[in-house]
């Protein structure tokens, strides 16, 4: 089932926390199949555009992704959706 598009306007103006919406919106490409196991992430700045949010949203939405344990960070390598 494709992930509905995200709407930067509409998330923006919901309340609660933006990056938590982000990583939502993540996992849920993530259980697509958009990005499968072992899949780098987007780069930050790539997920800075598409989303259309500051670069600290997208670290606390990686930080996120990461405590529910569907990704990981390798320093200077990038973020990869866990097998």
């Amino acid at each position: 089932m494709p992930v509905p598009e995200w709407d930067p306007d509409a998330e923006k103006a919901r309340p609660g926390y933006l990056y938590q919406r982000m990583a939502d919106h993540v996992q849920a490409r993530i259980e697509a199949g958009e990005f499968p196991p072992d899949a780098m992430l987007p780069k930050e700045y790539d997920l800075v555009a598409e989303y259309q949010v500051s670069i600290d949203t997208v670290r606390r939405a990686t930080a996120e992704l990461r405590e529910r344990g569907l990704v990981v960070t390798y320093p200077s390598r990038g973020t990869y959706v866990k097998s």
